[in-house]
């Protein structure tokens, strides 16, 4: 029997009516209804108009996407440009989002007003031009009265978009700039005014318009109408089919192909949720088939999802930001994340494996097969799409900008749709990409624009610098502990925020800490990056397992716990950014003295012992484990992936050290994996 199919870059009216990607086609109406609601916790939840409201959107989108295309290919003042992108996001943001949820797809009164305000605060800034920028520091009371317009609406933008946490949290920060005078030492400063402060938000290039936002217009938007030309050609669904004809399209092999698949299918999305739920549609039913529990399929799946916020050429929109704050090419990101990406969905697929051989898998499910076209035909047909995967890393090699590599990749893609009918760029989907690609940043930009205050306080106060002496003080000096704490303050931050927030706030309060204790900063950067990106997997903002579990119908937060315990192994591995010397090979740096086999080297020891740690996570490696061999394994894992940290963190509290720690969590590693095989196999389940 053959799983029915639609047609290649066709949804199903499921995934159409709610307005999911369209590669979810296998998903049923009430499953649909839920995962859109997943969907609009991360995204808002959009106005879906008709008649003269929808062509109105529809041209300010588009209008919005020609106008960062232009900007792409010619020069824009960098001003200029950062003043009208949060102006299309502003008043795109308040015709697309509603107050509330009671209000949704009406536009109200006060939307009207608010993007009316959004236009009159982008013409003040506009028009004043170069006099504007001059008098920050002794403004008129008209730039004041319009700095605190911007600002209420930035909060109000984010509210709308991400929910009411991010506008709290820069509140927070706006009245420790205006009142931090009062709080004890070592948190105290010296008190700012209005007259100080709001200009200081929101006219020079330290607050709203600052790093975040120039990231915002300059890269994450044009990234963004990238994504929506792979999906309106249909991209998406070759990665998906392509990967599982790949593996055979056998069900004993849907583990492996969510590994494969994530991986193409995140690449160039960068959405953790679009890709756990384009996996999940396909995926699950083959996955219930072999054995998997509702729950251990769900924490794969956003396991899976998770991958894409990760991987190449993409990252998400925090990547873009990692190359702002430390000045390098776009490039130089995607070359220190290649081996980190590859060891994750390493030790992921040990995951896998291990789930196989811990659940036994029926090989009879096989009978039922997810396609009959094999990779070979689909590979003829389809095999364009995978210069997506190419185009934009091709063009930085030629030495393009990361701007007009991604227009040209996105032209690349749109061009190459022709070569079959079904995937054709025509004006109708040219339209769609265009009004989606806009639409799609707008949550992320508002975010930018709202992180912007927080970072312009921190600047104005020196608060990243008072953190960092605060938590090296608690270290005590110690930078395994500082590590540790970093991780822990990235970690709550990402509880409550998303990803590029979390990424944002960490970066300006966190990574100094880091920098100060000698850690180079690419390092620092890319360890609080990893730190963010588990906000994914992080109640209450776990929104990849929340997705993953409304489709195969498990509980969310025993979801989630599943998902911590698929990831966890990649994601001790950044504590050996920051505190193995050679550590930072993996980030293909080398520090001095390092050569190419201390990378290769650092290498092998990080993927043994991620492989450690996976079985130690899953109680089996070549037989079940007890209780004894699980500790002991993850102790080896650790020892290889992280023995400076444990050594250092072990003379911290009891001033014994550990001699050749490497050496040591290897021959520990050989003697488990030596014990099980010399154990008898016991009998295959069922």
């Amino acid at each position: 029997m053959t799983t029915a199919r639609t047609e290649h870059g066709r949804g199903s009216d499921a995934a159409h009516e709610h307005h999911l990607p369209p590669e979810a086609a296998a998903l049923d109406d009430e499953t649909a209804g839920k995962v859109e609601a997943l969907i609009e916790q991360e995204e808002g939840a959009l106005n879906r108009y008709r008649g003269p409201l929808l062509w109105l959107t529809t041209i300010l989108a588009i209008a919005m996407s020609l106008f960062h295309l232009y900007a792409a290919v010619d020069i824009v003042p960098t001003m200029y440009l950062r003043y009208i992108h949060v102006g299309f996001v502003l008043t795109l943001t308040f015709l697309m989002y509603p107050a509330l949820r009671r209000f949704r797809h009406r536009l109200m009164p006060w939307d009207v007003l608010l993007a009316a305000a959004a236009l009159y605060v982008l013409y003040y800034l506009v028009a004043g031009g170069d006099e504007l920028t001059d008098r920050y520091i002794f403004p008129e009371p008209m730039d004041l009265m319009v700095g605190w317009m911007l600002i209420v609406l930035v909060l109000e933008a984010t509210r709308r978009t991400t929910g009411p946490i991010m506008p709290g949290i820069s509140i927070a920060f706006m009245l420790y700039a205006f009142f931090g005078n009062h709080l004890p030492a070592p948190w105290t400063h010296q008190g700012y005014d209005q007259v100080r402060l709001i200009p200081h938000l929101t006219i020079t290039l330290d607050g709203i318009f600052g790093t975040a936002v120039d990231v915002s217009s300059s890269l994450i938007a044009l990234f963004t109408i990238f994504g929506a030309v792979l999906q309106v050609t249909g991209a998406g669904r070759f990665f998906v089919d392509f990967s599982f004809a790949l593996m055979g399209g056998k069900a004993t092999s849907a583990g492996r192909t969510v590994v494969l698949s994530s991986f193409l299918l995140g690449g160039p999305s960068g959405s953790g949720v679009a890709t756990t739920v384009t996996l999940g549609s396909v995926a699950w039913p083959m996955m219930k088939r072999v054995g998997y529990a509702p729950h251990d399929a769900g924490g794969m799946l956003a396991a899976g999802g998770l991958g894409a916020i990760i991987s190449p050429p993409v990252l998400g929109a925090a990547a873009f930001l990692i190359a702002e704050f430390l000045q390098i090419s776009y490039l130089q990101v995607i070359q220190m994340a290649i081996i980190p990406t590859c060891l994750y969905y390493a030790s992921l697929l040990f995951m896998v494996e291990l789930d196989q051989r811990r659940m036994g898998v029926d090989a009879r499910a096989d009978a039922e097969r997810y396609s009959t076209e094999s990779a070979g035909v689909l590979f003829r047909k389809y095999g364009f799409h995978l210069t997506s995967l190419v185009s934009i890393v091709g063009f930085l090699l030629w030495g393009y900008s990361a701007t007009l590599s991604v227009v040209y990749a996105s032209a690349v893609a749109a061009a190459l749709s022709w070569l079959r009918r079904d995937c054709a760029m025509g004006p109708g989907k040219a339209v769609a990409a265009l009004r989606d690609g806009s639409i799609q940043v707008l949550n992320v930009a508002a975010t930018c624009a709202c992180a912007g205050i927080i970072v312009g306080v921190v600047t104005l106060t020196g608060l990243g610098l008072k953190f960092s002496e605060i938590a090296i003080s608690y270290a005590g000096g110690s930078l395994a502990l500082t590590a540790v704490y970093t991780g822990l303050i990235v970690w709550v931050i990402g509880l409550a925020v998303p990803v590029t927030a979390s990424y944002i706030i960490s970066a300006v309060i966190a990574a100094p800490a880091l920098i100060k204790l000698g850690v180079p900063d690419y390092a620092a950067h890319m360890f609080i990056f990893y730190y963010a990106v588990l906000s994914e997997v992080s109640p209450p903002t776990a929104l990849s397992p929340f997705a993953a579990a409304a489709i195969t119908g498990a509980g969310p937060y025993r979801t989630t716990l599943m998902a911590w315990k698929y990831t966890l192994p990649a994601f001790l591995l950044p504590f050996l950014f920051v505190t193995d010397p050679i550590g930072i090979g993996l980030l293909l740096q080398r520090s001095a003295g390092m050569t190419w086999g201390d990378v290769a080297w650092i290498t092998a020891l990080a993927t043994f012992g991620l492989g450690l740690l996976a079985a130690a996570a899953q109680g089996f490696g070549l037989r079940p484990m007890a209780g004894w061999e699980r500790w002991a394994t993850a102790f080896a894992g650790i020892l290889m992936i992280f023995p400076a940290a444990v050594d250092g963190l072990l003379e911290w509290a009891s001033g014994l050290t550990i001699p050749a720690p490497h050496w040591v969590g290897i021959a520990l590693g050989l003697i488990l994996l030596a014990v099980q095989a010399m154990r008898p196999r016991a009998p295959a389940p069922g």
